[in-house]
Protein backbone atom coordinates (compact mmCIF):
# COMPACT_ATOMS: atom_id res chain seq x y z
CA UNK A 1 0.00 0.00 0.00
CA UNK A 2 3.01 2.45 -0.61
CA UNK A 3 4.55 3.80 -3.46
CA UNK A 4 6.82 6.60 -5.05
CA UNK A 5 5.16 8.89 -7.34
CA UNK A 6 5.77 12.71 -9.00
CA UNK A 7 4.02 15.91 -8.78
CA UNK A 8 4.61 18.51 -10.60
CA UNK A 9 5.19 21.88 -8.54
CA UNK A 10 6.48 25.86 -9.94
CA UNK A 11 9.99 24.50 -9.27
CA UNK A 12 9.61 21.64 -11.55
CA UNK A 13 9.32 17.77 -10.68
CA UNK A 14 8.42 16.38 -7.08
CA UNK A 15 8.56 12.92 -5.85
CA UNK A 16 6.37 12.21 -3.09
CA UNK A 17 5.91 9.04 -0.68
CA UNK A 18 2.57 7.32 -0.67
CA UNK A 19 1.02 5.54 1.98
CA UNK A 20 -2.29 3.97 1.87
CA UNK A 21 -4.92 2.57 4.20
CA UNK A 22 -6.55 -0.49 3.65
CA UNK A 23 -10.06 1.02 3.27
CA UNK A 24 -10.72 4.36 1.08
CA UNK A 25 -9.51 7.01 2.94
CA UNK A 26 -11.41 10.19 3.76
CA UNK A 27 -8.43 11.93 5.63
CA UNK A 28 -5.30 12.45 5.13
CA UNK A 29 -1.33 13.99 6.53
CA UNK A 30 1.08 15.72 4.39
CA UNK A 31 4.17 14.26 6.73
CA UNK A 32 7.16 16.89 6.53
CA UNK A 33 10.82 15.81 6.41
CA UNK A 34 13.37 16.16 9.14
CA UNK A 35 16.77 17.45 7.77
CA UNK A 36 17.53 13.96 6.21
CA UNK A 37 14.97 13.96 3.56
CA UNK A 38 12.17 11.93 3.01
CA UNK A 39 14.24 8.50 4.35
CA UNK A 40 13.84 5.31 6.33
CA UNK A 41 12.01 7.14 9.18
CA UNK A 42 9.94 9.71 7.74
CA UNK A 43 8.51 6.79 5.32
CA UNK A 44 7.88 4.63 8.39
CA UNK A 45 5.80 7.47 10.04
CA UNK A 46 3.75 7.63 6.73
CA UNK A 47 2.90 3.99 6.76
CA UNK A 48 2.03 4.45 11.23
CA UNK A 49 -0.62 7.50 10.42
CA UNK A 50 -1.80 5.33 7.02
CA UNK A 51 -2.65 2.29 9.33
CA UNK A 52 -4.83 4.95 11.57
CA UNK A 53 -6.69 5.00 8.39
CA UNK A 54 -4.79 8.70 6.91
CA UNK A 55 -3.87 8.41 3.43
CA UNK A 56 -0.43 9.95 4.06
CA UNK A 57 2.27 11.80 1.73
CA UNK A 58 5.93 12.58 2.67
CA UNK A 59 7.04 15.39 -0.22
CA UNK A 60 10.77 15.12 -1.34
CA UNK A 61 11.55 19.36 -0.20
CA UNK A 62 15.14 18.19 -1.53
CA UNK A 63 13.84 18.14 -5.16
CA UNK A 64 15.07 21.25 -6.29
CA UNK A 65 18.87 19.61 -5.47
CA UNK A 66 18.05 15.88 -6.41
CA UNK A 67 19.65 15.04 -3.19
CA UNK A 68 17.38 12.64 -1.96
CA UNK A 69 17.67 11.03 1.52
CA UNK A 70 20.77 11.41 3.85
CA UNK A 71 22.47 9.45 6.26
CA UNK A 72 21.80 10.47 10.31
CA UNK A 73 25.51 10.98 10.60
CA UNK A 74 25.50 13.64 7.46
CA UNK A 75 24.42 16.99 9.40
CA UNK A 76 26.99 19.16 8.07
CA UNK A 77 25.78 18.51 4.77
CA UNK A 78 21.98 18.70 5.65
CA UNK A 79 22.16 22.05 7.31
CA UNK A 80 23.05 24.13 3.98
CA UNK A 81 20.29 22.11 1.99
CA UNK A 82 17.85 23.19 4.49
CA UNK A 83 18.89 26.71 4.55
CA UNK A 84 18.74 26.56 1.07
CA UNK A 85 14.38 26.25 1.22
CA UNK A 86 12.77 29.00 1.98
CA UNK A 87 8.96 29.76 2.89
CA UNK A 88 8.03 30.67 -0.29
CA UNK A 89 9.62 27.01 -1.85
CA UNK A 90 7.88 25.17 1.37
CA UNK A 91 4.59 27.02 0.56
CA UNK A 92 4.82 26.08 -3.29
CA UNK A 93 5.54 22.17 -2.36
CA UNK A 94 2.94 21.95 0.38
CA UNK A 95 0.32 23.15 -2.28
CA UNK A 96 1.65 20.38 -4.61
CA UNK A 97 1.19 17.77 -2.05
CA UNK A 98 -2.49 19.10 -1.08
CA UNK A 99 -3.39 19.32 -4.92
CA UNK A 100 -2.70 15.66 -5.17
CA UNK A 101 -4.95 14.67 -2.31
CA UNK A 102 -7.54 16.74 -3.49
CA UNK A 103 -7.25 14.45 -6.80
CA UNK A 104 -7.70 11.99 -4.24
CA UNK A 105 -10.75 13.29 -3.16
CA UNK A 106 -9.68 14.17 0.33
CA UNK A 107 -9.67 18.48 0.71
CA UNK A 108 -7.57 21.03 2.66
CA UNK A 109 -10.32 20.88 5.61
CA UNK A 110 -9.84 17.01 6.10
CA UNK A 111 -5.93 17.68 5.92
CA UNK A 112 -3.53 17.77 9.03
CA UNK A 113 0.39 18.65 7.96
CA UNK A 114 2.89 17.25 10.67
CA UNK A 115 6.39 18.18 10.45
CA UNK A 116 9.59 17.40 12.44
CA UNK A 117 12.70 19.08 12.90
CA UNK A 118 12.85 21.14 9.40
CA UNK A 119 9.89 19.78 8.64
CA UNK A 120 8.26 21.04 12.25
CA UNK A 121 9.52 24.85 10.92
CA UNK A 122 8.09 23.98 7.54
CA UNK A 123 4.78 22.74 8.84
CA UNK A 124 4.51 26.14 10.75
CA UNK A 125 5.54 28.33 7.81
CA UNK A 126 2.51 26.31 5.42
CA UNK A 127 0.46 26.76 8.11
CA UNK A 128 0.49 30.64 7.88
CA UNK A 129 0.19 30.57 4.07
CA UNK A 130 -2.32 27.81 3.19
CA UNK A 131 -6.04 28.49 4.97
CA UNK A 132 -8.65 25.92 5.37
CA UNK A 133 -6.03 23.11 6.98
CA UNK A 134 -7.81 20.86 9.71
CA UNK A 135 -4.47 21.04 11.76
CA UNK A 136 -1.01 21.46 12.32
CA UNK A 137 1.51 19.59 14.15
CA UNK A 138 5.03 20.72 14.80
CA UNK A 139 7.68 18.44 16.07
CA UNK A 140 10.50 20.25 17.50
CA UNK A 141 10.63 22.97 15.15
CA UNK A 142 14.00 24.98 15.05
CA UNK A 143 13.90 28.32 13.49
CA UNK A 144 10.31 29.53 13.72
CA UNK A 145 10.81 32.21 15.89
CA UNK A 146 14.81 32.83 14.65
CA UNK A 147 17.14 32.45 12.61
CA UNK A 148 16.95 33.35 8.22
CA UNK A 149 13.37 31.93 7.59
CA UNK A 150 11.90 32.78 10.83
CA UNK A 151 8.20 32.62 10.43
CA UNK A 152 6.77 33.71 14.02
CA UNK A 153 6.02 37.33 12.55
CA UNK A 154 3.57 35.34 10.31
CA UNK A 155 1.91 33.63 13.33
CA UNK A 156 -1.53 35.88 12.71
CA UNK A 157 -2.12 34.69 9.42
CA UNK A 158 -3.07 30.92 11.55
CA UNK A 159 -6.52 29.58 10.86
CA UNK A 160 -6.09 25.57 11.74
CA UNK A 161 -5.11 24.33 15.48
CA UNK A 162 -2.00 24.04 16.13
CA UNK A 163 -0.02 21.58 18.20
CA UNK A 164 3.71 21.76 19.21
CA UNK A 165 6.05 19.87 20.86
CA UNK A 166 9.39 20.70 22.03
CA UNK A 167 11.98 19.45 24.41
CA UNK A 168 13.25 21.32 27.36
CA UNK A 169 16.84 20.50 26.57
CA UNK A 170 16.46 21.36 22.94
CA UNK A 171 19.44 23.43 22.48
CA UNK A 172 17.97 24.52 18.79
CA UNK A 173 15.12 25.57 20.26
CA UNK A 174 16.21 27.58 23.78
CA UNK A 175 13.65 28.83 26.57
CA UNK A 176 13.53 32.29 25.20
CA UNK A 177 12.10 30.99 21.31
CA UNK A 178 9.47 29.00 23.32
CA UNK A 179 8.63 32.07 24.80
CA UNK A 180 8.36 33.82 21.84
CA UNK A 181 6.23 31.13 19.96
CA UNK A 182 3.72 30.67 23.14
CA UNK A 183 3.80 34.33 23.70
CA UNK A 184 3.05 35.61 19.89
CA UNK A 185 0.17 32.85 19.20
CA UNK A 186 -1.35 33.79 21.97
CA UNK A 187 -1.30 37.48 20.97
CA UNK A 188 -2.33 36.40 17.25
CA UNK A 189 -5.37 34.88 19.12
CA UNK A 190 -4.38 31.04 17.47
CA UNK A 191 -5.94 28.25 18.47
CA UNK A 192 -3.25 26.13 19.54
CA UNK A 193 -1.38 24.13 22.28
CA UNK A 194 2.69 24.15 22.81
CA UNK A 195 3.73 21.16 25.33
CA UNK A 196 7.65 21.09 26.81
CA UNK A 197 8.83 17.75 28.02
CA UNK A 198 11.57 17.75 31.02
CA UNK A 199 14.18 15.87 30.62
CA UNK A 200 13.72 15.86 26.40
CA UNK A 201 16.36 17.33 23.78
CA UNK A 202 16.15 17.94 20.37
CA UNK A 203 14.49 15.18 17.98
CA UNK A 204 13.23 13.19 20.43
CA UNK A 205 10.50 11.20 19.04
CA UNK A 206 12.96 9.98 16.62
CA UNK A 207 13.23 5.81 17.52
CA UNK A 208 15.42 5.77 14.31
CA UNK A 209 17.67 7.78 16.57
CA UNK A 210 18.62 5.85 19.99
CA UNK A 211 21.10 8.57 21.43
CA UNK A 212 18.20 11.35 21.11
CA UNK A 213 15.04 8.96 21.26
CA UNK A 214 13.21 10.19 24.83
CA UNK A 215 10.69 7.01 24.86
CA UNK A 216 8.29 8.73 27.58
CA UNK A 217 8.16 12.21 25.86
CA UNK A 218 7.96 11.09 22.36
CA UNK A 219 4.99 8.33 23.33
CA UNK A 220 3.42 10.95 25.38
CA UNK A 221 3.48 13.10 22.53
CA UNK A 222 2.37 10.82 19.68
CA UNK A 223 -0.35 9.78 21.87
CA UNK A 224 -1.56 13.74 21.93
CA UNK A 225 -0.68 14.28 18.58
CA UNK A 226 -3.39 11.17 17.66
CA UNK A 227 -6.17 12.73 20.17
CA UNK A 228 -5.71 16.21 18.21
CA UNK A 229 -5.69 14.59 15.27
CA UNK A 230 -8.58 12.53 15.66
CA UNK A 231 -10.23 15.37 17.36
CA UNK A 232 -10.33 17.79 14.39
CA UNK A 233 -10.16 14.90 11.35
CA UNK A 234 -12.34 12.12 12.94
CA UNK A 235 -12.57 9.32 11.09
CA UNK A 236 -15.84 8.96 8.79
CA UNK A 237 -18.09 6.05 9.10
Amino acid sequence: MTEWITVQTADGPMRVYVARPYAPATRAVVVLQEAFGVNDHIQDIARRFAERGFLAVAPDLFHRNGVGALGYDRHAEAMPLIGAISADQIVTDVRAALEYLAGEDVQNGRTAVVGFCFGGRAAFTAATAIPGLAATVVFYGPGIAGGPHAVLDRAKEIDAPLLLHVGADDPTIPAEQVTAIQDTLVAAGAGFVQHVYPGAGHAFACDARPHLYHEESASLAWARTHTFLDRHLPARQ
